[in-house]
């Protein structure tokens, strides 16, 4: 029993993206995420306390202030992304996050995807990295059934938007217009087309997410074709001035599949 200096010297270092990206590795801690992760991950190498590895060394290994006893080292995957939504795992929504730089916002926002089967998340390249450690504790293995992808997001908008038509693209604006009346008005018949539509004829959904301080950049700002917001209750009561993105976006998945079952 016993690791390596250069072992632990590998493991802390995919703390840093830098390494992270020149070694194409990531690391996760804990039994329940490690476990989750190897279902959809390279497993790579795996410490546990008492197993192979010293508390000692785990310690040193670890990035968190209270170590759990179990790192797995995983090959991050080899991802490409086109405009072409025929191939996207994420049924008829797709989320796009536009700056989103706190990492545990991330992890939570990957973690509601897969909570609401929304298996594609398309990501400017200011985004926080998704392998970054407090980003992979956070998604609680989620990220074995998302799809975290980076790219010139103005870009892929574009391409999208040349490609698909009839592709809606919500971004939430403070001045945009109230979401609920927004679905509603879209009514039934949205919902009726996506459950009654499958393959790459359904209707495709794509809701942008923005920075935790300034929103929606204005490049992709440009390409929202449905700006909505999610109202504070009551309407005129003084509130703050927005909610954590994190938050905002469980709101409006919430509800974008309540509207897609069909639910009054």
């Amino acid at each position: 029993m016993g690791v390596s200096k250069a072992q632990i010297k590998e493991v802390r270092s995919l703390q840093m993206k830098k390494f992270r990206d020149e070694l194409g590795l990531f690391v996760a801690e804990g039994d329940k995420c490690v476990e989750e992760l190897r279902k959809g991950f390279e497993l790579v190498s795996l410490y546990r306390e008492g197993e192979n590895a010293t508390r000692t060394e785990i310690e040193q290994m670890s990035g968190l202030q209270t170590p759990q006893g179990t790192i797995a080292v995983f090959r991050k995957p080899i991802l490409s992304l086109a405009p072409s939504l025929e191939e996207r795992a994420g049924g008829e929504v797709i989320l796009a996050l536009d700056g989103v730089q706190n990492p545990g916002n991330l992890g939570t926002i990957i973690r509601t995807c897969d909570w609401f089967g929304v298996h594609d998340i398309v990501c400017s390249h200011d985004t926080a990295d998704c392998y970054n450690p407090k980003v992979v504790q956070a998604t609680m293995g989620a990220l074995v059934r998302v799809r975290v992808q980076y790219t010139d997001l103005t870009e892929w908008l574009k391409a999208v938007s040349s490609q698909h038509s009839d592709v809606r693209i919500y971004g939430t604006l403070l001045e945009g217009k109230d979401m609920y009346e927004v679905l509603q008005s879209e009514g039934r018949s949205y919902s009726k087309a996506v459950l009654q539509q499958s393959g790459p004829t359904a209707q495709r959904s794509i809701i942008v997410m923005g920075n935790e301080g300034n929103g929606i950049s204005e490049e992709v700002r440009a390409m929202v074709t449905h700006p909505i917001r999610i109202p504070s209750y009551p309407k005129d009561a003084e509130t703050s001035e927005s909610l954590n993105v994190s938050i905002a976006t469980a709101i409006v998945l919430a509800e974008f599949r309540r509207r897609v079952k069909g639910e009054k």
